[in-house]
C-alpha cells in the first residue's frame, strides 16, 4: 500500500526568521511588554516555589 505523494516532501523554500531582526518602534514596544510579562510571571513562580513548604 502506498500513500499518494510519498517521497516528495514539502517544498517550503528558504526559511524566514520568526522575529524581525530590526523591528519597527511599535513592534519593539510590544516585544518589550510581552517579555516583561513573561519575566514577571517567571519571577513570581520562582518566589512561590521557594516560599512553599
Amino acid at each position: 500500500m502506498t500513500v499518494e505523494g510519498e517521497g516528495r516532501g514539502a517544498r517550503l523554500g528558504p526559511m524566514q526568521p520568526v522575529l524581525d531582526p530590526n523591528p519597527q518602534n511599535g513592534q519593539k514596544k510590544l516585544l518589550l511588554v510581552f517579555g516583561t510579562m513573561l519575566a514577571i510571571g517567571a519571577v513570581i513562580g520562582v518566589i512561590a516555589t521557594i516560599i512553599s513548604p
